[in-house]
């Protein structure tokens, strides 16, 4: 285990690098000039514009740019912004509101998502069964935008049960942001465990288990739902990183000062430094995430082992 572990977090360090330069190559392809559109309808002065470039090296080539912005990331300096933030600054004051919104979507769609899923299941063609595929197709056909102003119109402002704008209620503040970037992600969670579990009911091991008399909620949870669960934590860890990163349209609509926001703030402005900070970061979230899944295969699954 040990030596895979280690295999894996060498394989990050490519990885961040691409991801890193592919970001860093788009956010430098955009056209306009960020210096100049600092000054809004007052252009500013050249020599202030020249001083600028030099000092955010934006008349080098993109590689020099690059190599010049990964010497300063290995000594700890993500960069400053064109207003003169530190990047590492707008991170941490970001970030942990994103991270509060991510941890509210996980909840919503492992806790209801899996649940759902095993009622399907071991109820196939049923009443639960045909609601849950039902409902998850509606879901999964929604625009996520149109989603959010309909709970936020509904749920917020018509019945009150939930803050629509800000994180001044503090967790409660996340729980109708985080239903709805979740809603997607948790109909595939309901659909994956209740395809899972209903396979899973029809193996050899689950008819040896009712062939010794044991309870069905014994098969069910202990058997069945162990098993069955392998897929859906694939699915689950693979699916943090995309929720950090996707939380830009929620995290507008509900007026939430998260990460998302910033890096559509940086892409308008040209923020290169902003945005390859925050992908790089988000990207090793996914890394992490991913490898403790893997982990995860051997306990779910004493079979399963790691040379």
């Amino acid at each position: 285990m040990g030596r895979y572990v280690a295999r894996r977090l060498l394989l990050t360090i490519p990885v961040l690098i691409g991801a890193s330069f592919l970001i860093f190559a788009m956010v430098y392809a955009l056209p306009g000039d960020p210096i100049r559109a600092l000054g809004g309808d007052r252009p500013l002065a050249p020599a202030v514009v020249a001083q600028l470039r030099d000092e955010y090296n934006l008349d080098d080539p993109l590689l020099v740019q690059y190599a010049k912005y990964v010497g300063d990331l290995l000594q700890g300096d993500f960069g400053t912004d064109f207003r003169g933030r530190d990047v590492l600054d707008t991170i941490q004051q970001r970030l942990p509101v994103t991270v509060q919104l991510t941890v509210v979507a996980i909840a919503f769609e492992a806790v209801i998502g899996i649940v759902a899923g095993v009622l399907a299941g071991i109820r196939r063609n049923g009443f639960l069964d045909n609601l849950v595929l039902v409902s998850s197709t509606l879901v999964v056909s929604i625009p996520i935008l149109v989603l959010a102003f309909v709970a936020q119109f509904v749920f917020g402002l018509q019945l009150g049960w939930f803050p629509v704008s800000g994180v001044g209620d503090g967790w409660y503040s996340f729980l109708l942001p985080g239903l709805v970037l979740a809603a997607s992600s948790l109909a595939y969670v309901a659909r994956l465990t209740r395809t899972s579990v209903a396979e899973n009911m029809r193996a050899d091991y689950v008819r040896t288990a009712r062939a010794k008399g044991l309870p069905n909620r014994t098969v069910v949870v202990r058997h069945t739902l162990r098993n069955s669960l392998i897929p859906v934590v694939t699915f689950i860890g693979a699916d943090i990183g995309t929720l950090m990163g996707g939380a830009i349209v929620t995290e507008s609509v509900f007026n939430l000062p998260g990460i998302g926001r910033a890096v559509f703030d940086a892409v308008r402005s040209q923020e290169g430094a902003v945005v390859v900070g925050i992908v790089t970061l988000l990207v090793m979230f996914f890394i992490f995430f991913n490898l403790v899944v893997d982990v995860l295969y051997a306990v779910l699954d004493p079979r399963i082992r790691y040379d």
